[in-house]
């Protein structure tokens, strides 16, 4: 790990109530997740021999579904700035899980994600059927993951990836690796090809530690699930639409990676000083 002065993340023992929160809010996560995940692939039964890897309607269920999770868990989403229309991929910085929805519910985007997630069970089976791209972070396949991001591309998907690496606690930016930023200045994308930063801000609920959401180090998933879900109350998440760069602006992928980061880390200092104000916000409750 690059980063080691926070501490580790709080064991949660829920009370009676907590319990009662966890079995209620569950259920109705786990009801909308898995019941939009039937209704996706039953679109796409359709939508596959019609458009092949075009998905020009299943985007939009997973959409629908992440906006109701934060309705459920009674978190607020407040976004800023304009989502970028056109060719173009997004990257973010990367506190939890939640990033997942946070993204995907006011974008339609296909994430990258680290090749052990498509056998995680249930997290594994949806990356899978929302079309997420798989990849090993190694060096060695370097060349062979810029391919897989340019035929994506190519067919106009609008890929996410973190380019951190790995989630953190929720209170820092980490310097962004850019091997996967190869991909853009490939001669066979088309020239208006854009990238837009995103910087995702969360802020604890009333009493609780300023890492709440984080998840990082020997967290696993079902812990980090069960502070979510046992939580008496919720705070929020910002989502910071920064301006596109356009790829051809930048000499290689050092300099584009630079500039992403810059914009991202600049949105995560804003949301934490007392002087931001809304513009174009977008509040869910």
């Amino acid at each position: 790990m690059i980063w080691d002065d926070a501490p580790q993340p709080p064991v949660v023992t829920p009370g009676p109530l907590g319990w009662l929160r966890t079995v209620l809010r569950g259920g109705a996560l786990g009801g909308i997740v898995f019941g939009g995940l039937f209704l996706l692939l039953t679109v796409r039964l359709i939508e596959r021999p019609a458009f092949g890897m075009r998905r020009p309607v299943t985007p939009w269920i997973t959409q629908g579904v992440c906006k109701a999770a934060f309705v459920i868990l009674g978190m607020r989403r407040d976004v800023r700035g304009s989502v970028m229309h056109g060719t173009g991929a997004v990257v973010s910085n990367h506190a939890s899980w939640l990033d997942i929805f946070a993204l995907n519910a006011s974008k339609r985007v296909y994430f990258v994600s680290k090749s052990e997630v498509a056998g995680w069970p249930g997290i594994g089976w949806l990356a899978r059927a929302t079309g997420t791209v798989f990849i090993r972070r190694d060096r060695r396949e370097s060349r062979a993951q810029q391919i897989v991001f340019e035929e994506r591309l190519r067919l106009r998907h609008r890929l996410l990836f973190f380019p951190e690496g790995t989630s953190t606690d929720g209170r820092r930016v980490l310097p962004f690796k850019t091997t996967l930023f190869a991909a853009f200045h490939s001669t066979d994308l088309p020239d208006d090809m854009k990238v837009q930063p995103v910087t995702l801000a969360y802020h604890a609920p009333a009493g609780a530690p300023v890492t709440f959401y984080g998840w990082w180090g020997d967290q696993s998933f079902g812990a980090h699930l069960l502070a979510m879900l046992s939580a008496p109350r919720h705070g929020m998440v910002e989502v910071i639409y920064h301006a596109p760069l356009t790829v051809t602006d930048y000499p290689d992928r050092k300099a584009l990676a630079r500039a992403a980061e810059a914009a991202v880390r600049a949105g995560f200092e804003a949301a934490f000083s007392e002087t931001i104000s809304p513009v174009n916000s977008e509040t869910v409750r």
